[in-house]
């Protein structure tokens, strides 16, 4: 949650040249739309405009390019003239800082926070559940994020009640949120709900189900859309929006959390109105989105054939699983690795056994795999919780327990020594929960690094890092005695790491970027963002 805050804070810097508030998550915002604000003729005849000294433009790039094109577009259409411009430049500057944010808000037009705060009903902090599972339950695409979120409920409430104790979360900003998951729509191809208790990946919808918890913990209006047509109902009010500037009255939305599936959909389905929407977009990206293939014209220039790049975002806006680059948003995750409090009671109690449980959940993911293998069951057992009947590439003295519910996982970790990486997935959040469980983590290294260049996985994908292992964060930032980075070609390395990972005690190990009240801590947006960001 504190992640999340900071997050909205760094990017509300960028495009609007302010301080965010961490402490109580609060930053200045646009006029309140059920009272549309017009600039104000009368202040100006009476000598406003002998205050309309322009102030800093830092973190504003756009702002002298706007002002210009209004001087000499203003008449364009009549919206412009309904928001109360009328031809001079303060006028222009006003509407540019408060309707459409290119501009920073003239010091004497600024409310306090105690008038905007009035305006609008307040978020209150929620510590039970009940209205968010309502919702879910009628989804069947939501059911695996819903169990995630039953099975954590108490360390997510007992998170947010300290948050609230060391910090100030009264007078928040109750804001209306849109969470649009694109990856689970029918459309998009990629049955991941359908395939989530049968081996599919469950990375991206770790992350969402941890932002929906903590957006609706923090007491703001969560929207969960999950297919075309529910989008469509949510944004009809505006989708026919053919003006140059933004809807006015009531706000549909306020903040946009979404994927780049998702982004595709929410632009088609609101055709020319979904410029006034690119302010409050949040993407959350895994592998994330570099600047050249982010900025349509660089990346035409550059000959960048990507389908999931050229949104002209900031990149700030785009937040990633793990923190791979300044110019995105690190968002994270939660780590799971707290049970009920009946099974806390008695889970340190479990004795490690001389085992090991190897990461991948798919048959395929074994293939070729069985030399390494064999180096490892030559000094422990080997586990695996492969799905389905086809275990070909399964080495006949493996273990195999199946696709686990969240619980039995725990448990099995936490009498594991040893979380076995065959180089697929990439920097997935099942390692960091071994190492939470006390587990060594095996991370094969790639010699050369993979990248777009040289593997399929990532072509097309708006990025040009290169993973020099399975998972370049666990390498970096854990380290050893945590996570061992060997090449799983070399048997002689492989076994040096086993030796050393049996001759110690390795304790439990979890970052605290990955615990829930770090995730509680950040998560706190805002929404005052020409072309993206997060909520506060």
């Amino acid at each position: 949650m504190l992640r999340l805050g900071k997050l909205e804070s760094k990017v509300e810097n960028i495009y609007n040249g302010t301080v965010g508030n961490l402490t109580n998550g609060i930053s200045t915002t646009t006029p309140s739309a059920t009272n549309p604000e017009k600039v104000n003729v009368a202040d100006l005849l009476n000598g406003a405009q002998e205050k309309c000294e322009l102030p800093p433009l830092d973190g504003f790039p756009h702002c002298e390019g706007k002002v210009k094109w209004m001087k000499e577009m203003w008449r364009s259409d009549s919206c412009y003239s309904n928001y109360g411009v009328d031809g001079s430049t303060c006028s222009f500057f006003i509407y540019l800082s408060e309707v459409e944010n290119w501009c920073p808000r003239l010091p004497w037009r600024t409310k306090t926070l105690g008038e905007d705060i009035d305006r609008r009903r307040q978020a209150e902090v929620r510590t039970n559940f009940d209205e968010l599972y309502r919702v879910m339950s009628q989804r069947e695409e939501f059911r695996w994020m819903m169990l995630r979120i039953k099975r954590m409920a108490e360390p997510w409430v007992s998170a947010i009640r300290s948050l609230a104790e060391k910090q100030n979360l009264v007078k928040r900003q109750k804001k209306k949120i849109l969470v649009h998951l694109g990856l689970l729509t029918k459309e998009s191809g990629f049955k991941i709900a359908e395939n989530a208790f049968s081996g599919g990946p469950l990375g991206e919808l770790v992350q969402w189900s941890d932002l929906i918890t903590t957006l609706y913990l923090l007491g703001h209006d969560v929207r969960i859309s999950a297919s075309i047509a529910e989008l469509k109902e949510i944004m009809r009010k505006v989708m026919g929006n053919k003006s140059s500037c933004p809807t006015q009255g009531d706000k549909v939305v306020e903040l946009i959390y979404i994927d780049i599936v998702g982004l595709t959909q929410f632009k088609k389905t609101l055709g020319p109105s979904w410029v006034h929407y690119q302010c409050m977009l949040r993407v959350l990206d895994s592998f994330g989105t570099e600047p050249e293939f982010n900025h349509a014209h660089y990346a035409q220039s550059k000959g960048h054939k990507t389908p999931w790049g050229k949104w002209n975002l900031n990149p700030q806006q785009f937040n990633t699983m793990f923190p791979h680059t300044p110019d995105n948003s690190f968002l994270g995750f939660v780590v799971e690795q707290h049970l009920n409090a009946s099974d806390i009671s008695h889970i340190d109690d479990i004795k490690r056994q001389n085992q090991s449980l190897v990461y991948g959940k798919v048959d395929n993911f074994w293939k070729d795999k069985k030399k390494y293998l064999d180096v490892i069951h030559s000094y422990m057992e080997v586990h695996g919780t492969v799905h389905g009947t086809s275990t070909v590439h399964l080495p006949g003295y493996v273990e195999n327990h199946g696709i686990l519910s969240g619980r039995d996982l725990q448990f099995l970790l936490r009498e594991t020594k040893l979380f076995v990486g065959l180089s697929f997935p990439y920097e997935g959040p099942a390692p960091l929960e071994a190492i939470a469980n006390g587990c060594a983590f095996l991370n094969p290294k790639f010699n050369p690094p993979k990248s777009s260049k040289n593997t399929d996985f990532f072509k097309g994908k708006p990025t040009l890092r290169e993973l020099t292992s399975q998972h370049p964060y666990a390498e970096v930032y854990i380290g050893e005695p945590h996570v061992w980075t060997v090449d799983i070609e070399n048997p002689a390395e492989v076994e040096r790491a086993i030796r050393s990972i049996l001759s110690q005690k390795i304790e439990p190990y979890l970052p605290s970027s990955s615990r829930v009240r770090g995730c509680c801590r950040e998560s706190t947006p805002s929404s005052r963002t020409r072309t993206s960001v997060m909520v506060r």
